[in-house]
């Protein structure tokens, strides 16, 4: 499984990088509102840092417009994945950009059919919301799974299903657990993978009896 940052924060973004854990970035217009940062050069950053899909979406709903958008997103590094929204017009964004080799991540996805519709224009990603499910009471991961049976269905697809609006580390097992490609989320959840009390109270242990033996390995 790849795991991609869901934030546009610099120092966040080298931490994960410097631990292997960076498969890539996800930013969205509220992320890059939030770091008060000038959006075009803040993504020149994050894909000099990110070796991986750095995605980047557009900021309107018209067609032409947004097609505008999608290409100068494109022309800022190669490893951009222009992120539209699932709507006709984010569609034929979709297809457009994705026939001339661009990377595309479709987001804001809430049912099988829309991915389906997604994977048929050719995207690279497919960006469903588990977390925006859950809040309104349904099992996001019930749509995880219904898009990666659809997927296998249809081998001609070669779409990724990249689980977005990741709220807690229960989400990451269980997309790992239904063969999800990629799972973004907050640098923050990342980092509670690592953590275990019994893992702290192993190393506590062992850090005290190494220092009763008054040995030193350096």
């Amino acid at each position: 499984m790849k795991f991609f940052a869901d934030t546009s924060d610099l120092d966040a973004i080298k931490d994960l990088a410097d631990c292997g854990m960076l498969d890539g970035v996800t930013t969205n217009p509220s992320i890059i509102a939030k770091s008060g940062k000038e959006f075009i050069p803040l993504i020149k950053e994050i894909c000099q840092i990110c070796d991986g899909p750095v995605s980047a979406e557009v900021a309107s709903t018209d067609f032409e417009i947004m097609m505008k958008e999608g290409e100068k997103l494109a022309k800022i590094a190669d490893n951009i994945a222009v992120k539209v929204p699932l709507t006709e017009a984010g569609l034929k964004v979709c297809k457009s950009l994705s026939d001339n080799g661009t990377m595309v991540n479709v987001t804001l996805c809430f049912s099988p059919m829309q991915a389906l519709l997604a994977a048929k224009a050719g995207a690279s990603f497919i960006s469903p919301f588990v977390g925006r499910l859950d809040d309104i009471g349904q099992d996001g991961m019930d749509l995880i799974a219904d898009i990666l049976t659809i997927y296998d269905n249809y081998p001609q697809y070669d779409t990724e299903v990249l689980v977005a609006s990741i709220r807690h580390p229960e989400h990451i097992l269980q997309s790992a657990r239904l063969g999800a490609d990629v799972v973004t989320c907050p640098p923050e959840v990342i980092k509670k993978l690592y953590k275990h009390p019994l893992t702290d109270k192993g190393l506590a242990d062992f850090v005290e009896d190494w220092k009763k033996t008054g040995q030193s390995i350096l």
